[in-house]
């Protein structure tokens, strides 16, 4: 051991945020021994030699360990307690790094998305790195592009991105180089990222018939090797000639997508085949077009599809790559893209445009964008830019003499899913028990992407159940499976999850549940009824009830009776400080749910959202926020095949006006359970809890006076912990453990609260 390295010993021990990331651990004054600070790159030498970034252990550290993933251990050849050499090196910035991977990750990672999961990461040759991109970046300005990054590569791998690892096969100059934005990055006899300082790169266009080539709605069965996500093209500014092709999507794979298909065909064929219609008619047509939708809809998909049924070629820009570059790089690609469209039948397609054009703090770079689409689009050229945050575009992007048309992919309902599974789904061999309507209808808020993540991952498992099978089959149990592991990407917002419980297993309260149904599952499940008999159906709903007695179940229960879209959200989380933020939630917030229409919007503790106006002390915010909410529930826009149910345990604090028909209409008192209902909820949160037989339920429960729904709950769970304390192979709860649970869990029901509640209601029902 020499004056500038130490040997520790290797802890397999990472904190969350470091796994996989090429971060290791050090006691405080190890690194000041090695006269190094946090975000220093070391040599890190074992059987094998690598590098990684050095941090500060958590208080109470180890002087004699480095705390380290299982990845930079595999690195090191070592197991956990090896012995490790820990050295410092200089900083350097790698010029070129070369990976490899598997075909899957090769043909839908592009190297610019690889440059940003490796960004700020140390490298070194042999080594094997993940696509988990750094939380902790040298400099904030690439945090935007990098949160982007992960969003995009969560759509395009799927749920495997995290686990997924490369090789580096050479790094440039030597080993232990630290990746820049500078850094050219490159698949193994593939792609790569352009070469700083030249505006068009070294990057080849992919063909249609190549891995990774112009593709949108991916088949599962591995028909066409095409993408099923859209918030990633090639970073580049890319040529693509649409041929024929396994890989260019065609208009039929694009179920649920017809009307955006025709309103852009139309456009396009218009503008690229007949301008002489347009010349005799004294009138032009604008090809600017704006398509927002969720990520992962089949945006890019659809634009693809479009310009090769009209014969147009495709450009495509991916705008957070741009905005990465300086201003002289970035607009010096844009005027090259431009360049490149100038001519008959071409499309420029600009993929998360908000990127280019932000609604807040637009830089120079914004006029340099508006002013390069503005020229094409008075040129005649066709101009495309998608968006899954249209809330963050400039407003002067929607300018007539820009972007004209705004198309709108929407969240596919149970119907469409049905469809895109069937399209996902037809080169696989399913098992006679699989029932696609059943997996649409419990797949709410999946967009394209998710769908055929869950598809994939249905096969993988058929694959791993049946290896040794002739004729394999994908069956049901492998989707329900895939659902386990597979979330639906678009609705990262919402804090509901949509549980696996309907109506007829929430016991008792039988009136509750037939308003529940007339005023919430009937407008989501027969729209075309209510529209047959000239019914306006009620537009929202208002909960309320004693703490504890299920009135977020029920919303639960509602939201898997009628398999809708969900957003829930707490009052709270929509108020913010700053002014206009609060609104801005809000608009958002609806914006969202019409476009996943049909929609449930849960707002709990709607009180703390909208009290009374002019009584608070909040500078007016909840007063504006009120407002809002009243405009967005009968103001011009119309809020079709949305509901709204409101929660609260105050309704005497909400504003009136929200109270009004045509807003939150119907006001559902919840009470507290009865002993019936009790016994009810004590069998429904025992059910997975083996009881002796002398524990009587329905006694139980005629005794439990003053106990919500959530006491309930809460005495089982501590019955059975009261078995386990007395004995950890305790095979049944008996009476012995309910009674001493009594003895630990009280009743939580304020009598004074329950009876004005009930007063209420009966005030409330007079009326």
């Amino acid at each position: 051991m020499t004056d500038d390295d130490l040997t520790l010993t290797a802890s397999l021990r990472p904190a969350a945020l470091d796994a996989r990331r090429g971060i290791v651990r050090l006691h405080p004054e190890v690194m000041a021994a090695l006269a190094i600070n946090p975000g220093d790159p070391v040599r890190l030498t074992g059987r094998r030699s690598t590098a990684g970034i050095a941090a500060r252990a958590e208080p109470g550290a180890s002087r004699a360990l480095l705390y380290a993933d299982d990845l930079v251990l595999g690195n090191l050849g070592l197991r956990d307690g090896g012995q490790v050499t820990v050295a410092p090196i200089p900083v350097v910035a790698a010029r070129r790094v070369t990976l490899a991977g598997g075909p899957e990750i090769v043909a839908v990672v592009s190297p610019e998305m690889l440059r940003l999961a490796l960004l700020g990461k140390v490298v070194s040759a042999g080594d094997d790195v993940s696509l988990l991109p750094q939380d902790v970046l040298p400099g904030a300005d690439n945090r935007d592009l990098v949160e982007a990054a992960r969003r995009s590569l969560a759509n395009r791998v799927g749920y495997a991105w995290t686990s997924t690892l490369l090789s580096v096969v050479g790094v440039e100059p030597g080993d232990g180089a630290l990746v820049t934005m500078d850094t050219v990055v490159a698949w193994r006899d593939g792609q790569e990222t352009h070469a700083p300082g030249t505006p068009m790169g070294g990057v080849r266009a992919r063909g249609a018939g190549e891995p990774g080539g112009p593709g949108g709605f991916a088949t599962a069965g591995g028909r066409a090797r095409s993408r099923s996500d859209d918030d990633v093209i090639d970073g580049e500014v890319v040529e693509e000639v649409q041929e024929s092709g396994e890989a260019v999507p065609t208009l039929d794979d694009l179920p649920g997508l017809k009307a955006q298909a025709q309103e852009l065909t139309e456009l396009l064929d218009l503008g690229f085949h007949h301008r002489e219609v347009l010349t005799r008619l004294g009138t032009t047509v604008s090809l600017g077009v704006l398509l927002t939708g969720p990520a992962g809809s089949g945006k890019s998909a659809l634009v693809r599809a479009v310009a090769a049924e009209v014969g147009a070629r495709v450009t495509t820009l991916w705008a957070p790559e741009i905005a990465a570059l300086t201003n002289d790089a970035a607009a010096g690609r844009l005027r090259t893209a431009a360049a490149a469209v100038r001519e008959a039948a071409a499309v420029l397609l600009v993929a998360d445009v908000e990127a280019l054009a932000p609604r807040e703090d637009p830089g120079p770079l914004a006029t340099v964008f508006r002013q390069v689409l503005g020229e094409l689009v008075r040129s005649g050229a066709a101009v495309v830019c998608t968006t899954s945050r249209p809330e963050s575009v400039d407003p002067a992007l929607r300018s007539p003499d820009l972007l004209a048309t705004q198309i709108a992919v929407p969240l596919p309902d149970a119907a469409m899913r049905r469809e895109q599974l069937g399209v996902l789904t037809r080169g696989m061999p399913l098992a006679e028990d699989v029932r696609l309507d059943d997996v649409a209808g419990r797949t709410p808020g999946f967009v394209a992407a998710d769908l055929g993540a869950l598809a994939r991952e249905a096969g993988v498992r058929a694959a791993l159940r049946q290896k040794e099978a002739e004729s394999p089959t994908v069956a049901a149990e492998d989707f329900e499976a895939a659902l386990d592991v597979v979330r639906p990407t678009s609705m990262a917002d919402s804090t509901l999850e949509v549980a696996a419980v309907t109506l007829d297993e929430v016991g008792d309260m039988a009136e509750v549940k037939q308003t529940l149904t007339e005023s919430v599952l009937w407008p989501l499940t027969y729209p075309d009824t209510f529209a047959r008999l000239g019914v306006q159906p009620p537009r929202g709903v208002l909960l309320y009830g004693p703490p504890g007695c299920g009135k977020t179940f029920l919303v639960k229960a509602i939201a898997g009776t009628g398999k809708a879209n969900v957003l829930s959200v707490k009052g709270a989380e929509l108020l913010s400080k700053w002014v206009g933020e609060s609104e801005r939630a809000v608009r958002e917030l609806f914006r969202r749910a019409r476009e996943a229409a049909p929609t449930l919007v849960f707002l709990d503790e709607v009180d703390a959202l909208a009290p009374t106006r002019g009584q608070a002390s909040d500078g007016g915010t909840t007063d504006r926020v009120v407002a809002a909410l009243l405009t967005e529930l009968d103001g011009v826009e119309s809020l079709r095949n949305v509901v709204v149910i409101g929660a609260t345990n105050r309704p005497d604090l909400i504003d009136p006006a929200l109270l009004r028909p045509g807003r939150l209409e119907r006001l559902v008192y919840v009470p507290p359970p009865d002993g019936e209902a009790r016994a009810a909820i004590l069998r429904a949160s025992s059910k997975a809890v083996p009881l002796d037989d002398s524990v009587d339920l329905d006694a139980l429960g005629a005794e439990l006076d003053g106990f919500s729904a959530a006491d309930c709950a809460a005495l089982i769970r501590e019955a059975a912990l009261a078995a386990m304390r007395e004995s950890l192979e305790a095979s049944a709860v008996t009476a012995a453990h309910v009674a001493t649970a009594r003895e630990r869990v009280r009743p939580s029901l304020d009598p004074g609260q329950v009876a004005w509640l009930a007063a209420y209601a009966d005030q409330h029902a007079a009326r």
